[in-house]
């Protein structure tokens, strides 16, 4: 997160805010400017990508779903924001223990122990920890004595749209968020890497929750999509995953999204169509009867 304070302090903060006798490496300014620019950052990456997965990607017909609830986007937009606002002061704190040099984070390409090859191994290993750390977290949210403190807000949300994405509790949110941030006290990490994947995951997030169901047939039970997602908010207690299956499977919690099976969202939405144009030929048939028979006794 430093990369991001130095800009900011580079081409906004000193020239236009701070008198010149303020140290950029003061305490209570880097904590001030890093809440500035995670609420920012959060926001704008958040509307910006759930936006534009909105617009292009997400099916719109799932809003006639019946699970689907009135004025739901607003709702979620609404709750997201706030969410997010509470969510930044505990982020804030890690990420400025982060900037005073206490994390394993690296400059440079050289600094990382294996090269070139240490950096892509950082990506690999940061996807899976973070899955990991994100199945076991989700699950524990959904324990008995913690689901309605924490998680049962986000659960509104039967059928999602993308800005359900961080529609959370803000302590579930940042519970959920924990991995990401544990990673590069634990492990190497070059910093532009971390800056690319904290947005990366965050896409993802707002990806899961797009009702985009299209997933390639050799991908369908190893990755995680919104297919996976959709059946953990409709049946509660299955793929609790993030980005793969994996720890589903190993937990017992694997569900085959019902969408992969003809009984998902839209294939409801469906039969709800269907059935009400059976209705409406029905009602056809029954009026011609009636007619004709208001004919013959004429």
């Amino acid at each position: 997160m430093d990369l991001a304070l130095n800009w900011a302090d580079y081409y906004f903060f000193t020239p236009y805010v701070y008198p010149t006798t303020w140290s950029e490496n003061e305490p209570v300014r880097q904590i001030i400017n890093l809440l500035f620019i995670t609420n920012i950052g959060a926001v704008l990456l958040y509307l910006s990508f759930a936006s534009l997965s909105y617009f292009f990607l997400f099916d719109h017909s799932l809003k006639k779903h019946p699970q689907f609830l009135e004025n739901q986007v607003q709702r979620e937009i609404k709750y997201a924001l706030s969410a997010l606002t509470w969510m930044s002061i505990p982020t804030v704190a890690i990420f400025f223990v982060e900037v005073r040099g206490y994390s394993k984070l690296y400059d440079n390409i050289e600094d990382s122990p294996y090269g070139w090859f240490g950096v892509i191994l950082s990506m690999v290993s940061f996807l899976l920890f973070t899955d990991m750390g994100i199945y076991w977290i989700h699950r524990f949210l959904h324990h008995k004595h913690v689901y309605k403190r924490l998680h049962k807000p986000h659960h509104i949300w039967k059928v999602t749209s993308p800005f359900a994405s961080h529609a959370f509790h803000p302590v579930d949110g940042f519970l959920q968020s924990l991995p990401y941030h544990i990673y590069p006290f634990l492990f190497p990490l070059h910093k532009v890497t971390y800056l690319g994947l904290y947005i990366i995951v965050n896409v993802w997030t707002i990806s899961i929750n797009d009702g985009n169901y299209h997933v390639p047939v050799f991908l369908r039970h190893i990755v995680n999509g919104s297919a996976h997602h959709t059946d953990h908010h409709l049946y509660f207690d299955y793929n609790y995953g993030q980005y793969f299956t994996l720890w589903d499977k190993i937990g017992g919690s694997y569900k085959s999204p019902t969408s992969f099976e003809g009984k998902g969202p839209h294939d409801h939405l469906k039969k709800l169509k269907e059935d009400e144009l059976g209705k409406m030929r029905n009602c056809c048939v029954y009026e011609k009867l009636l007619n004709g028979k208001s004919l013959k006794d004429k």
